[in-house]
């Protein structure tokens, strides 16, 4: 049986969604091990002087729980 945990992330750009969500993904891989899927939950934007200025990007990124007894075993 696995366990799989899910965190929800916010990335940023001033390029793109697609670039934002990437951002996302990129900044969880230097901290989680194993990333094994991501979710877009929303599209989201700043704007200013009425253009956008920064993208934003709202992921779930899943991962599987790994136990201390699955590790010894």
């Amino acid at each position: 049986m696995s366990t799989v945990k899910v965190v929800k992330l916010l990335g940023t750009s001033e390029e793109s969604w697609q670039q934002a969500a990437e951002e996302a993904v990129e900044e969880a891989n230097e901290t989680i091990d194993d990333l094994t899927g991501v979710a877009v939950e929303s599209w989201t934007a700043d704007i200013e002087n009425g253009e956008v200025s920064q993208y934003k990007a709202t992921v779930e990124v899943a991962f599987p729980v790994h136990s201390d007894r699955e590790q010894n075993h």
